[in-house]
């Protein structure tokens, strides 16, 4: 299945000869077949999808290796499923900017496309007066990002808005919503309409920087997942792209590490945070707009969120989580289940807001892996969309810590990528 797929890759590859460059790497793995390629979109996530139809569109021939067994098996399918505003993020980071643009990008794309989206609206809400000024912070930074219809109010007339609500102030956001994940990623998969070839159960396990560009190792995720550790990974095939967009999610810092030519002080230190999400059982939805408190270390905090089913879900919480191997965060080997003793928690931070939650009414639903650029106690970290400009190395682009907003935003870094590093 592998060298099928590569074979269907190479195709669209303009022919090129091995260079002595490429001898050379291909005589350290003897044996091992060899593969041009045009560009390689390592991650088949909402955002690896994403930067893969925008260069499809751009008449690049795109190869997408993906280390599961279909698209969007990370933190895409993980989330709150939120389009978000663009309130939190500070002026000009790359957060608020793609942020606001990748909004208005996929609201578009969703109503042109019939992609099951709502324009809810949020609620940030502040529960007690030491909070008030952290909803002025908010609404200063969300005014400065070009939000324009953002509206304080007292917490009054949230209340009215929404009666189960308990708020003493109050900042209404009417362009957030949520949209039908899956559905948008299976959406972008139009790329395949447009030649692009997809690799999924194949891992990109390293690289080499040789002359030019970056030589990709690929290896079977079923092989890898039978490694012992005790020898290094060996690659099943060598795959010389001309552009190479890591878009890996949670492996993308450590498979960077793995990049031999990449210097490491271009490489970000990777932080992990899990989160839980409670769905609330047998039970009329209490709100109808999405409910904010105000964010907490690691997240904007234990949120309500509606899906499209009306269903309401309470979370993310944070747990950090240390000690992730490569091979771990190549195969997403990360423990996903949610114990149900985090819903004391739980409960005890949605009274806050929804004073009427009944005991017993809250199950366990799901949960995620965040990949974060920084860890507990520490300020966030804005993405890091990483081009040759600043690593030397040409055709490759990092994309490190792309969690939220990475979804709203996935359209308008497809953007980004293209018109910045690939025109």
């Amino acid at each position: 299945m592998l060298s099928k797929a590569f074979r269907k890759a190479a195709e669209f590859a303009k022919a090129t000869p091995i260079t002595s460059a490429c001898r050379k790497l291909v005589s350290s793995f003897s044996g091992v077949p060899t593969e041009p390629a045009d560009a390689v979109v390592i991650g088949a996530g909402v955002v690896g999808l994403a930067v893969a139809r925008e260069l499809a569109l751009k008449g690049r021939d795109v190869l997408v290796v993906e280390a599961a067994s279909t698209f969007g098996s990370g933190t895409s399918s993980r989330n709150s499923e939120v389009i978000h505003a663009g309130i939190y993020y500070p002026l000009q980071s790359l957060k608020a900017v793609l942020c606001v643009k990748g909004k208005e990008l996929l609201y578009k794309y969703c109503s042109d496309r019939g992609i099951p989206h709502k324009q809810l609206g949020k609620l940030i809400v502040a529960t007690r007066a030491s909070e008030i000024s952290k909803l002025e912070q908010i609404l200063k930074s969300g005014t400065e990002n070009g939000i324009e219809d953002l509206r304080m109010m007292e917490g009054s007339l949230a209340m009215e808005m929404e009666p189960e609500l308990h708020c003493i102030k109050a900042l209404l956001s009417p362009s957030s919503g949520i949209v039908d994940s899956h559905t948008f990623m299976l959406s972008l998969g139009e790329a395949e309409n447009l030649g692009t070839a997809f690799s999924y159960n194949s891992v990109v396990i390293g690289g080499q920087v040789e002359g030019n560009s970056l030589h990709l190792q690929i290896s079977e995720s079923k092989d890898l997942k039978n490694h012992a550790g005790e020898s290094a990974l060996q690659p099943q095939l060598l795959i010389i792209p001309k552009l190479v967009i890591n878009s890996a999610g949670l492996s993308a810092i450590h498979l960077a590490k793995r990049f031999q030519g990449l210097e490491h002080r271009f490489i970000p230190e990777s932080y992990f945070a899990r989160g839980c999400y409670f769905t609330l059982s047998n039970s009329k939805s209490p709100f109808s707009h999405l409910i904010y408190p105000i964010p907490e270390d690691g997240g904007l905090g234990v949120h309500v969120t509606l899906d499209l089913n009306g269903q309401v879900k309470f979370g993310p919480d944070v747990e950090w989580i240390d000690d992730v191997d490569d091979i771990s965060s190549y195969l997403n080997r990360f423990d996903y289940s949610v114990n149900s003793d985090r819903s004391s928690r739980f409960y005890s931070e949605i009274r806050k807001y929804f004073p009427n939650l009944r005991d017993g009414s809250l199950e366990p639903g799901y949960s995620g892996i965040r990949p974060k650029l920084s860890g507990q106690g520490q300020l966030p970290s804005d993405f890091v969309i990483q081009g040759e400009n600043i690593h030397g190395i040409p055709g490759l682009v990092n994309l490190f810590g792309i969690e939220s907003p990475g979804l709203t935003s996935s359209l308008a870094i497809a953007e980004y990528i293209v018109s910045n590093f690939y025109k």
